[in-house]
């Protein structure tokens, strides 16, 4: 069980993220935080990343991992398609 409310987690998940953004803007992509629920850090991968057979290893390996090692090693990252921001209990 994870010991920090969604809103704790926000601020140190938005600093994870600006540390990762970097690496996938080299690749012509960006990434945005949707929202955290329950633990679940809802994210947005954009440009280059829509639709690239390695997005769901940049997540895994590179944005979860980091999460995990940074701040709880129980977080998890869901990447949220475009149209689903406002949908994410229809995700997973």
């Amino acid at each position: 069980m994870i010991p920090f409310t969604d809103e704790e987690l926000l601020p140190p998940v938005k600093d994870v993220i600006e540390k990762v953004r970097p690496s996938i803007k080299l690749d012509g992509g960006d990434i945005e935080l949707i929202d955290i629920k329950n633990g679940v850090v809802y994210v947005q991968l954009q440009g280059a990343c829509v639709g690239c057979g390695s997005s769901g290893t940049t997540l895994k390996f590179g944005v979860e991992r980091q999460l995990k090692t940074l701040i709880h090693p129980e977080l998890t990252v869901m990447n949220v398609p475009q149209g689903f921001e406002d949908k994410l209990d229809q995700l997973g």
